[in-house]
């Protein structure tokens, strides 16, 4: 043992019951460990018993041993967890032969595991009333996090850092059962911005005379991002898209271009939207503020009758829409009239998969029909097209390729608290009710209770998270009829619920004016958000003119998924929505996509269909398309046949009508070809 530990840097002592380890390292390394046992003399405490530990030999050796070494040790450190009394038992021994000591605080997992891990105040972690390392303390979350569930990399890395900066691993372990500690959760804040633009008073605008004083007894003045669509062109019938954060106004510039144009003789107005579920909400929002001075319609899919009832009138002066269901008119050959306006909302779904290419044919299949009708009738000017989107990623490409003027605002009025904490499916449902009631027992500056928008992915959970909050609150999804919800938006205006439980894909329609937003699921239906929809969901948090922040909060499941279909667990995706940059916006074609639009616009357009496709913003290989589609008999020349008619007023992919010819040639009933369909999509 005296060669092994010729030269001795440190000889580390920390009590251990009734005796004490004893560590030696040399060179950083330990070199030696062993337990020594005291015992009390005449002249004080002195070693009775060393004896080498197992895992270095578990030889009993000479008690004056453990003097020689800690006489060549160049120092000798005394556990601070050692107690008073084993201290100063250590300190008289060490006297009795004249050797110096100091108490340092060190880890207690490392010294209990016989190793020297010296920590201070700025490393030391907090753990059960004591202070362990940062490696054991790390070793701890993992054991936890193991026992809580699969972790992925993003939170568990994100989980480390929470535990090195706050020093506190209870605190972080508390986190992981629930716990609400705003210092923990939050992950960031979103600042407040301010882009200078002068107002433009609503008194020196040109309207029709009747909307004109509507909108003067609604506002004084514009908001910052209708002054500058206003002050580039708005009302000289130059196509815009606008860009700008959810709540800043943006859906107004297309109603003012549009509802003037009408009242003004000038054509109607198209107001189209990507989901049934936000046409019908704006056609009632329409019905309400325009109905009494204009003709305001839907039309949803290929239906004649919407799911109120009501009679679609294609002679409307407002038809509000699906892409689908106007493009359905486009397909079958319908005479949709003068159009005067066209504001197609959420335009970034052209980057989405199967909506994607639709919405980039639908809007030059539009502009086709539109042209071809100012060229017979010379009364008419054709249509103004206004985009409307929130950020993206790529707005000037976007705007150069719709061949629109870009409007760009990036005003945040209010900061926004971005918060991430991890729970099930029943820890949910806890930590919304206390969100809702926190929030709702709080008041802003404004004197305006704190209100909860809580999104989800599925109606039955709407009314599940809603029956189990303590406070007043109701779901808010598609599925309710009209009367219910305008009772739900005006007890919510009224500050009578503490909270609305909607679902992700009416999102984009939501207009309550809620201080906090709480993500219960960061899916839509069966598919991830994407940092489109995410920011725009969480732009629903604060409003200027209510609220001094708004907050955000994720409650996150560890390796959860909704479908079986979806790819990475919900932790995966909190920090790449949470760390993500928007997407560009862009529409990508395969043979399928390509074919699907191409057959469409020879039904629209026939032999000018190479026109059509060479003005979308996606690259549609057409000679390769048309190709496939004489190959497949869809067409015959640049007409369409009655099968190829068939396909593409069913939007059917080629991939879909194939499957249903083979179904037919094989006699299946209805329901099967359903199911056929069905399996084939889950497949993809």
């Amino acid at each position: 043992m005296s060669q092994q530990v010729a030269r001795v840097d440190t000889l580390f002592l920390h009590e251990s019951g009734d005796d004490y380890r004893v560590v030696v390292l040399r060179d950083g390394s330990r070199v030696f460990r062993g337990t020594l046992e005291l015992k009390e003399t005449d002249a004080g405490p002195r070693p009775r018993r060393f004896l080498q530990s197992d895992d270095d030999g578990g030889e009993p050796m000479r008690p004056e041993e453990f003097v020689e070494l800690a006489r060549r040790a160049e120092r000798i450190r005394i556990s601070e967890q050692t107690s008073p009394a084993g201290r100063e038992r250590l300190q008289a021994m060490l006297d009795g032969y004249q050797l110096e000591a100091l108490v340092v605080r060190t880890c207690r997992y490392c010294a209990n595991a016989g190793r020297y891990s010296p920590i201070t105040e700025e490393t030391a972690i907090s753990a059960d009333r004591d202070y362990i390392c940062q490696d054991c303390a790390v070793e701890e979350l993992e054991r936890e996090l193991a026992y809580k569930g699969q972790f992925t990399g993003a939170a568990q890395e994100r989980l480390e850092e929470l535990l090195l900066e706050v020093g506190d691993l209870d605190r972080i372990t508390d986190l992981l059962q629930g716990e609400l500690d705003p210092d923990l959760t939050k992950f960031d804040t979103i600042s407040a911005t301010t882009d200078e633009v002068d107002p433009y008073p609503t008194s020196d605008l040109d309207l029709h005379p009747k909307l004109q004083s509507m909108i003067e007894d609604r506002f004084d003045s514009l908001l910052p991002v209708q002054s500058l669509a206003v002050e580039n062109g708005l009302f000289d019938g130059d196509d815009q898209l606008v860009v700008s954060a959810t709540a800043t106004g943006k859906t107004l510039v297309g109603e003012l271009a549009g509802v003037d144009r009408a009242l003004k003789g000038g054509g109607k107005l198209l107001f189209l939207v990507p989901l049934v579920a936000l046409a019908n909400q704006k056609h009632e929002d329409f019905q309400d503020r325009y109905g009494d001075i204009l003709d305001v319609t839907l039309r949803v899919g290929g239906s004649r009758v919407t799911d109120s009832g009501a009679q679609f009138d294609p002679n409307a002066d407002v038809i509000v829409g699906t892409y689908e269901g106007i493009d359905h008119g486009l397909r079958t050959g319908k005479d949709m009239g003068d159009i005067g306006t066209v504001v197609i909302d959420e335009v970034h779904s052209l980057k989405e998969g199967e909506r994607g290419h639709r919405l980039d044919g639908m809007i030059s299949r539009l502009k086709h029909y539109c042209e071809q009708r100012a060229k017979d009738r010379s009364e008419y000017d054709g249509a103004q097209y206004v985009y409307l989107s929130a950020t993206v990623g790529n707005p000037e490409w976007l705007a150069e390729q719709l061949r629109a003027t870009l409007i760009e605002f990036e005003e945040r009025p209010v900061p926004i608290e971005r918060h991430v904490t991890f729970a099930d499916g029943r820890e949910k449902l806890r930590i919304e009710d206390r969100l809702v009631r926190r929030e709702f027992d709080s008041k802003s500056s404004k004197g305006y209770r704190g209100q909860t928008i809580i999104f989800t992915n599925s109606r039955r959970r709407c009314h599940e998270i809603s029956r189990k909050l303590e406070y007043d609150s109701a779901p808010y999804h598609a599925g309710l009829d009209y009367g219910r919800r305008k009772q739900v938006e005006r007890q919510f205006g009224d500050q009578e619920l503490a909270a609305v439980v909607t679902t992700a894909a009416l999102a984009a329609g939501v207009d309550f004016p809620a201080s906090q937003v709480v993500f219960d699921s960061l899916a839509m239906g069966i598919e991830w958000l994407s940092v489109q929809e995410f920011s725009q969901m969480l732009g629903r948090a604060g409003r200027p003119d209510y609220h001094d922040q708004g907050k955000v909060y994720l409650l996150v499941e560890p390796d959860c998924s909704y479908h079986a279909s979806m790819e990475a667990t919900e932790d995966e995706i909190a920090f790449k929505l949470l760390k993500g940059e928007m997407e560009d916006v862009s529409t990508v074609y395969d043979e399928n996509a390509a074919a699907e639009e191409t057959l469409a616009n020879i039904a629209v357009a026939g032999k000018l269909a190479k026109r059509l496709n060479d003005r979308m913003i996606g690259d549609v290989p057409t000679k390769h398309a048309v190709g496939k589609l004489l190959e497949w008999e869809f067409i015959d020349g640049f007409e369409a046949t009655p099968l190829g008619r068939a396909v593409t007023s069913h939007f059917l992919s080629p991939d879909d009508a194939f499957l249903i010819l083979e179904g037919i040639r094989e006699g299946k009933s209805p329901y099967e070809q359903v199911a056929t369909l069905e399996l084939a999509e889950q497949e993809l």
